[in-house]
């Protein structure tokens, strides 16, 4: 029998909730470390107690099953148990990213309609300005040292949790487990409703492509308010793994954080692996223990050159917070600059701008459904508008352009709203900028569309380079010659210390592409270069 398999033997449909199964590893594992973060450690049975007493907690703040808990909370020892205090008792943590202010954070604590807010105290001050009357909010609970704040209608208190412990809920696999706001670009961010059964998945079908031992030691310096981490706790739990939790990521304390921990697998995106790499080799990076890195979005060149330096296997994947893991590879099945194959558990399809299915080798749309009951997000919470439109036809759409070869492995090709039309042709600014990232002077890389004179789109790209490095705009040009298409070749170029970034380090391309062109860009047409055909 597999491990998905014997995971769905061990866990019927009934008992794949978060309380069913931190019960189940406790009687099974119980001192076995589980969560780490800090100088705070957590035993598989300490987690379960944990998870019981500030249910136990909430429930004398007067929350019951059902009703909203914002956590606005950087990677603490505390954001776990809070977190897993709502799965227990059925109440919805609501993750907030800590660098949400203004309009957008308004609008999550209305949109959620949270009653109770987690704060970390150095993060007070993001509620400055906030019509904190207009929310369902009564609460202020307050994590770390410090004064607490007068907010009028609010009750603002320490959080305190006891050794009272609570029974766990009456929940279905069904029921909402968190409330995850994705950023958007082009309107309001919008709260994925995720199940229970849902993070059962993505700890079974993400466990089993990473090919985890029981005893793994998961090391994440991800954001707890993201999936990804979210995820990787559901891993170690599923699989008798510990995850351990960085405060945050940093390129110049990676490797001893790695090697600290007792690492053997550790989870990083698109950008931080060209980061990592733009530091002197070290002994550092051949002395810890990991095998592999889940690493969705890392330029092929780039990938390839990290496991040499390393020996540590990068994995590609994709899957989105409305999903689950659904396209992936494994150490044995691995191919640079492919996303992957379809894993257990789904149905995909690539499909044109009227859902009708497009043959091998032609790119469209990503649409997906799943095989298991509530194996992927319940919608959007309070948008049902929004939730219709992106289950069209009962499918699942990503709005990511892919394409499916022949042998069934799957390329990502871009977002969709990212895509470059220019003079009638179609650009990919992900394949451009893996062109780009194969230079040896180029660090960072977007590429992005900017408004043409001519209509429609011209190719802009905006390069970090290596410390230390040299380069001209044209030998960036040349360096794409031949490896793309004449007319996917940028015609503007900038050098930058910085790239726009989400707290999940993910380029922020409506930013670049809302700046465009300025003075400091170097406009290849006004130059006179012109391309070979």
């Amino acid at each position: 029998m597999n491990r998905i398999d014997k995971l769905k033997a061990e866990f019927p449909p009934a008992d794949r909730v978060l309380p069913r199964l931190l019960i189940e590893r406790d009687a099974q594992l119980g001192d076995a470390p589980l969560f780490s973060c800090g100088d705070s450690s957590l035993s598989y049975r300490e987690t379960r107690q944990a998870a019981a007493r500030n249910a136990a907690a909430l429930a004398g703040a007067g929350i019951e099953q059902g009703d909203r808990v914002a956590i606005l909370c950087g990677n603490r020892a505390e954001f776990m148990p809070i977190f897993l205090g709502c799965g227990w008792m059925g109440a919805v943590s609501v993750p907030i990213n800590t660098a949400s202010r203004g309009f957008q954070l308004q609008h999550i604590l209305s949109n959620s309609g949270a009653r109770l807010l987690v704060i970390e105290h150095s993060l007070l001050d993001a509620l400055d300005g906030l019509e904190l009357d207009q929310l369902a909010l009564e609460r202020l609970w307050v994590i770390g040292e410090g004064s607490l704040p007068e907010q009028p209608g609010l009750i603002a208190e320490r959080m305190h949790v006891t050794e009272a412990e609570a029974a766990p809920g009456a929940i279905r696999p069904s029921d909402p487990l968190t409330i995850l706001y994705t950023s958007g670009t082009t309107g309001l961010s919008k709260g994925v409703v995720c199940p229970h059964a849902q993070f059962f998945w993505w700890g079974v079908y993400t466990g089993d492509m990473l090919g985890l031992r029981a005893g793994d030691v998961l090391h994440t310096p991800l954001p707890l308010f993201h999936t990804n981490a979210l995820n990787c706790f559901f891993q170690a739990l599923l699989n008798g793994c510990q995850q351990v939790v960085e405060p945050k990521f940093s390129v110049s304390g990676f490797w001893k954080a790695m090697t600290e921990s007792g690492a053997t697998v550790t989870y990083v995106l698109g950008a931080m692996v060209p980061m990592l790499l733009s530091r002197p080799a070290s002994p550092d990076e051949r002395g810890h223990r990991i095998r592999v890195a889940l690493a969705p979005g890392v330029p092929a060149p780039a990938a390839e050159a990290f496991t040499k330096r390393t020996g540590i296997v990068l994995l590609d994947a994709y899957g989105a917070t409305e999903s689950n893991v659904v396209i992936g590879s494994r150490m044995d099945e691995n191919r640079p600059g492919w996303t992957g194959f379809l894993l257990p558990g789904f149905d995909v399809r690539i499909v044109d701008e009227a859902d009708n299915p497009l043959p091998d080798g032609e790119a469209g749309e990503l649409v997906i459904r799943a095989d298991e009951p509530f194996a992927m997000s319940l919608g959007y919470f309070g948008m049902p508008e929004k939730t219709v439109e992106a289950w069209q036809n009962m499918w699942l759409h990503t709005g990511d352009r892919m394409l499916r070869a022949p042998d069934g492995w799957f390329r990502f090709i871009d977002r969709m709203k990212d895509a470059i039309r220019r003079r009638g042709e179609n650009i990919s600014s992900y394949e451009v900028e893996q062109v780009l990232a194969s230079h040896p002077a180029v660090a960072e890389v977007a590429v992005f569309p900017v408004a043409s004179e001519l209509a429609e789109d011209e190719v802009m790209t905006t390069i970090i380079l290596h410390d230390g490095a040299t380069v001209t705009h044209e030998e960036i040009l040349r360096h794409c010659e031949g490896k793309m298409s004449y007319f996917a070749v940028p015609r503007f170029v900038e050098f930058t210390d910085e790239l726009p970034k989400t707290a999940n380090g993910k380029v922020q391309k409506f930013r670049l592409r809302e700046r465009g062109v300025s003075d400091a860009t170097w406009d290849r047409e006004a130059a006179g270069i012109k391309l070979r055909r």
